[in-house]
């Protein structure tokens, strides 16, 4: 391995939740030592913890995902399974209402989604990353209520983290310094990589924003009567139109956790009663019938972080030498949609990759790493942002032919998707990110979408599943 500045075989992954783990196994065989930089205290067993500040909502690990995951770590998926998560078949086991009506539930067999809570997720995920440690040539330490304060190095290389202890003592506070070949930043949303930067004397990477102003809510609930419990989950999404939105999906132990939705100041409440009530209003009787059945778990937790933004670290000479961000560091969804966790474990299971072709961290490692992880996170981007934009655009901008093309095939698409098995599977396989957004674009499916006339989807949910 080529020699650089600072650690010359050794690596640091700034943040040790879901990402920071994965980062770690994809290290794993090609350094001599990961430094784990976590703010956090990890709790005992599989409870929450609060530098996990989405962690009480829902979260759905998509096919693209789990098949990361496994890559990674495997038989990760069987025993996040076994654990409790609830493996829901799409759209089998999902009513979803669509602007056109309910879709059809087919049974395609194609996408196994799992529903399931970050606790167990996070646990499952960080038990089994530092069992691999163990049995691996690798060393590695978690630094646990530890906070990262800056890289080191200059414009051109970074050479290792400043860290600090938080936990107080005449020399709790005092800053020292971690040498390392490479450095990765897994550090969620609150990644303080732009201000960093402008310390080494780059200037930050260049930044998208879509922000529709979308806040949500969420409360576990467990049906009271096992003749009552539902079969299905269910998934509103709001749309221009009707922009509240809601889901009912199944977890852990018998519990299921709703999660509704608003956009632009019409914000979910927290109060209790004031939940139901706007619950109710989501437009269909579903939601209300299987809340009112239901024995309330928890209180409701609100979240109103919800912008999606894309950091472009990838562009040719954005990052100096040693420096990889993963995860909502990189790029940040709308938590709406579910991409969120597996978009890190895709991103994670690049870098290895890279890491593998290249032989370990060299000069340049770093940017083929990054680019692989923005090749990954595209279409996860893109299905964002294109569902978002409505709701972001500006009335008094007209748009231009190109946009008001796709804006008709997209519609189109979608439409047809809810009721047509190959429109449809082709949509899920870019939902669930396991194709690229070609798939959209593929002969069969465009002149499916184009062709075959425009029709309404179901008008009342699906008790019935067809074959395909």
């Amino acid at each position: 391995m080529a020699e650089q500045a600072g650690g010359a075989r050794d690596a640091i992954v700034i943040g040790g939740g879901l990402t920071g783990m994965l980062a770690v196994v994809a290290l794993l065989g090609h350094v001599e030592s990961v430094t784990v930089v976590e703010r956090d205290r990890y709790p005992e067993g599989h409870t929450f913890r609060k530098g996990v500040p989405q962690a009480r909502h829902l979260h759905l690990f998509l096919t693209g995902g789990q098949r990361a995951l496994d890559a990674l770590l495997p038989g990760s998926c069987a025993a996040l399974i076994a654990a409790g998560a609830r493996s829901l078949d799409l759209p089998r086991d999902i009513l979803v209402r669509t602007p056109t009506g309910w879709q059809r539930r087919f049974d395609e067999g194609r996408h196994r989604s799992l529903s399931l809570t970050r606790p167990v997720l996070d646990g499952v995920v960080r038990e089994r990353a530092l069992r691999a440690a163990a049995a691996s040539p690798t060393r590695v330490e978690v630094l646990e209520a530890t906070e990262a304060t800056g890289l080191t190095g200059d414009a051109r290389q970074v050479t290792g983290v400043r860290v600090r202890s938080r936990n107080g003592g005449p020399d709790g506070r005092a800053e020292r310094t971690l040498p390392a070949a490479l450095v990765v930043d897994a550090s969620g949303r609150s990644s303080r990589a732009p201000r960093w930067y402008a310390e080494l004397g780059r200037a930050a990477p260049h930044e998208e924003t879509v922000d529709v102003g979308l806040s949500y809510a969420t409360r576990m609930y467990r049906p009271r009567t096992t003749d009552g419990s539902p079969e299905t989950g269910v998934n509103i999404p709001g749309r221009p139109d009707s922009p509240r939105g809601a889901a009912y999906l199944p977890v852990e132990n018998g519990a299921w956790l709703l999660t509704v939705s608003g956009v632009r100041g019409d914000h979910p409440p927290t109060d209790a009663a004031e939940f139901v009530a706007f619950s109710a209003t989501i437009g269909d009787p579903d939601i209300r019938d299987l809340v009112a059945d239901a024995e309330p778990l928890s209180p409701v937790h609100g979240f109103r972080d919800t912008y999606n933004r894309r950091r472009n670290f990838a562009r040719p000479g954005a990052s100096p030498d040693g420096f990889v961000v993963l995860g909502d560091a990189h790029c940040t969804f709308n938590p709406v949609y579910g991409q969120g966790m597996s978009v890190a474990a895709l991103g994670a299971l690049a870098l290895r990759e890279t890491l593998d072709k290249e032989g370990g961290p060299r000069p340049g490692t770093a940017a083929s790493a990054q680019r692989a992880v923005a090749v990954v996170t595209e279409p996860a981007w893109l299905v964002a942002v294109g569902a978002d934009r409505p709701f972001a655009r500006d009335d008094d901008r007209k748009p231009g032919l190109g946009e008001r093309l796709t804006g008709w095939y997209v519609d189109r698409l979608g439409a047809r998707a809810a009721i047509d098995p190959v429109v449809g599977a082709a949509f899920r396989d870019v939902l669930c990110l396991t194709a690229p957004m070609s798939r959209l674009v593929a002969p069969a499916v465009v002149a499916r979408t184009v062709l075959l006339p425009r029709r309404p989807a179901l008008p009342a949910p699906p008790r019935t599943t067809e074959p395909v």
